[in-house]
């Protein structure tokens, strides 16, 4: 990866009105998907929602992120964490790497302690492929405590 990584962030629309106080939090701390990032500097080149279900702004978003510079997409933990999560959000990354040559991410900032707690108990993350997709955004405790 290059030294500058510009990125841009999707969130769920049912966060529309979100200020990205964690996701800009977890950017600067380089905590959650962002740790890897630890010398790196990162730009956020743009920051929207999906558009509602099922996801309509995907269309159209990555282009003008890319115009603005982006090297990677971010889809927010938001739709991880939900409830329910997003049912779309696989479907999301493979559409935008296809259709617009781009990496895609999953997650951005740490899960929050109280989802954690709550999708454990309900199993929500059970199957293989909902552990790869938590598996940059689950922290310890005391870093989920901090993002409740």
């Amino acid at each position: 990866m290059e030294d500058k990584v510009k990125a841009g962030i999707i969130i769920c629309d049912r966060y529309r009105a979100c200020t990205g106080g964690k996701c800009l939090r977890s950017l600067r701390n380089r905590e959650g998907a962002f740790s890897i990032y630890k010398d790196k500097y990162v730009e956020l080149v743009g920051y929207t929602s999906c558009g509602g279900c099922p996801g309509g702004n995907i269309e159209y978003a990555p282009e003008e992120m890319i115009k603005n510079g982006a090297t990677v997409i971010y889809l927010a933990t938001g739709m991880l964490v939900g409830y329910p999560p997003c049912p779309y959000v696989s479907y999301f990354k493979k559409f935008i790497e296809e259709k617009f040559k781009i990496p895609v991410a999953i997650g951005t900032h740490p899960i929050p302690e109280k989802y954690f707690k709550v999708h454990t108990k309900l199993g929500t993350w059970d199957t293989p492929e909902w552990r790869e997709m938590i598996k940059s955004t689950l922290s310890d405790e005391k870093i989920r405590l901090s993002y409740d």
